[in-house]
């Protein structure tokens, strides 16, 4: 199977802020998003983007993954983020403003014209009313290894903002689009990221909106803040009862009389080999993070 790799939290920083930047070694997110994009003032995105190299070239070695967040590329500075980006190689680009499976074809070819190595895979952001309508075709780059989409990450404040649709407290006008997320990822083969929750004090309310998410079958959530790390890496981490549920299947299709059959019964209920991949999954999640 494919390397597991653990996006539970994953954490914006800014480029322009120092003091957030130096702390990332400590924390114990899974991955941190470098963001050029809304968390810099438009007086201080050039300064932030000569700030790239610096902080990629330093990134922490406890094997977080590292990404950048670009302005739109339709932007004064998305052009240039881009090639900034590339030339550092980092893990992973995030680009914003995503519409069509165009803009992410666009990119792909600039970092294949650059020379980015493939372990630069890209990451959009769904949070136009243009991505949710094409977000079947965006998805479908999932399986076509060449566009190096891995990723795709809500964002719902876009989304509220350009639809007028209310953003209350429990998501209920939203979460449509979020499953419609979920279900295009999954079809599209790709990690798929819950949205940021903008009350970072209200731990309470944000540890509820992570189990909430990751029941819809998100991977992960974006965080805006140290505190709520620990709650998104419970949430999105499988509990000891679904393990236990995983290791008995996988122990019983190991059995020499099961070997070969495609169907089981274990403990009064069919297990068929799909629910053999969905714990081996599972349980290669689990080693991931040490559960």
């Amino acid at each position: 199977m494919e390397t597991y790799r653990p996006r539970r939290s994953v954490l914006y920083v800014p480029a322009s802020n120092d003091k957030a930047l130096a702390k990332i070694a400590g924390l114990a997110c899974d991955a941190v998003i470098i963001d050029l994009e809304d968390a810099v003032a438009p007086a201080d995105k050039i300064t932030a983007r000569g700030k790239l190299a610096a902080i990629l070239a330093n990134r922490p070695g406890s094997g977080c993954e590292m990404v950048v967040r670009v302005n739109a590329l339709s932007s004064e500075w998305g052009a240039d983020d881009l090639l900034a980006a590339a030339s550092c190689q980092p893990d992973g680009i995030l680009l914003t403003k995503v519409d069509t499976p165009r803009d992410l074809l666009e990119a792909g070819d600039v970092l294949d014209d650059n020379f980015a190595p493939d372990s630069v895979k890209l990451w959009a952001m769904i949070e136009t009313p243009k991505a949710m309508l094409n977000i079947g075709a965006i998805a479908e780059l999932g399986r076509d290894p060449a566009s190096r989409l891995a990723c795709f990450v809500a964002g719902t404040n876009d989304l509220a903002k350009e639809t007028g649709v209310l953003a209350t407290p429990d998501r209920r006008y939203i979460v449509p689009w979020l499953m419609q997320m979920v279900l295009a990822a999954r079809a599209g083969g790709l990690d798929v990221l819950d949205a940021v929750a903008n009350d970072f004090r209200d731990l309470d309310g944000f540890a509820r909106e992570c189990a909430e998410g990751a029941a819809m079958g998100f991977d992960g959530k974006t965080v805006i803040h140290p505190a709520q790390i620990e709650a998104a890496n419970r949430a999105f981490a499988p509990s000891a009862q679904a393990l236990a549920e995983a290791r008995q299947v996988e122990d019983a299709f190991a059995l020499p009389e099961n070997q070969g059959r495609s169907v089981i019964s274990l403990n009064g209920r069919m297990v068929e080999r799909l629910h053999l991949a969905q714990a081996e999954k599972l349980l290669a999640k689990a080693a991931a993070i040490g559960a």
